[in-house]
């Protein structure tokens, strides 16, 4: 089987797909055959340039204004991408956010709006997926799983990251909700997993790789000694909705450069 083809015939929806992660999961499986539904909260243009990205490469795409902490816009959008597809195959939980802030500074704002979407977003998603894989089923020929779900999480689901609590609680919450999830629907050959990026050059963080100084500082964290880049994200989430990694569920792929290994103690502390 051809890299183009793992997909062929499916429908993937990615939520935040209009910059940075997102977009480049929403292009990667677009050229691996599936057709694409790109989220947005913003930037609709950014968007449109994702989905024309897509259908240059053959493959249908469409764009969706959703907010994903919003139940009502939520169901609506996996209404539209439904009527428009038929069905939804893969759903890439990916948007998220930022707002840090020293613990005894943090507003109640600051605190809601990060675990509203990078938590209540991602219930509010599985859940409309789920409720269609349950109505679908699996579809012979396709796949050989009723769908497939893969949140974005962080290598903050397990490192402590302190200034930004509620970024960290999010994601450790991300990380519960997923083997949960996994364990209540595997039986139903729905597979669930995430991806957890570590040190990615992004727009998001630019600072933190833009100067050589602080490019030095960053890889003091990273193992390997290279920051990764947004398309080695796209290829795992590739391969984690293929029906190669089939036999994986409720795993957390760590991308990161072994930043989870804990340098610091690299000579023994």
């Amino acid at each position: 089987m051809r890299s183009l083809d793992l997909l062929k015939g499916q429908t993937a929806l990615v939520t935040g797909a209009n910059s940075g992660i997102g977009r480049a999961i929403a292009v990667a499986l677009g050229s691996a055959g599936a057709n694409v539904i790109v989220n947005y909260v913003a930037n609709p243009a950014d968007a449109e340039a994702v989905a024309e990205e897509i259908r240059s490469g053959g493959q249908r795409a469409i764009t969706a204004l959703a907010d994903v902490a919003d139940e009502a816009q939520v169901q609506a959008m996996f209404a539209a991408a439904v009527l428009e597809f038929d069905t939804i195959d893969i759903l890439v939980s990916n948007a998220g956010m930022e707002r840090n802030a020293p613990f005894h500074e943090m507003s109640v704002g600051q605190w809601d709006a990060v675990i509203n979407v990078n938590l209540r977003g991602a219930f509010l998603c599985a859940r409309e997926a789920v409720r269609e894989f349950l109505r679908r089923g699996v579809r012979p020929g396709i796949s050989v799983a009723a769908g497939k779900i893969i949140f974005t999480s962080s290598v903050h689901e397990v490192i402590p990251w302190a200034g930004h609590v509620n970024y960290a609680a999010s994601k450790g919450g991300l990380m519960l909700l997923m083997k949960s999830l996994a364990q209540e629907v595997a039986e139903k050959r729905i597979r669930v997993n995430s991806i957890a990026p570590g040190a990615i050059r992004t727009p998001i963080n630019h600072a933190a790789w833009s100067t050589p100084e602080a490019y030095a500082e960053l890889m003091k964290l990273v193992p390997y000694k290279r920051i990764g880049e947004i398309e080695e994200i796209g290829r795992a989430a590739v391969w984690l909705a293929s029906d190669f990694t089939d036999y994986i569920v409720g795993t957390t792929l760590f991308i990161d450069g072994g930043m989870t290994l804990y340098p610091g103690f690299e000579t023994g502390g």
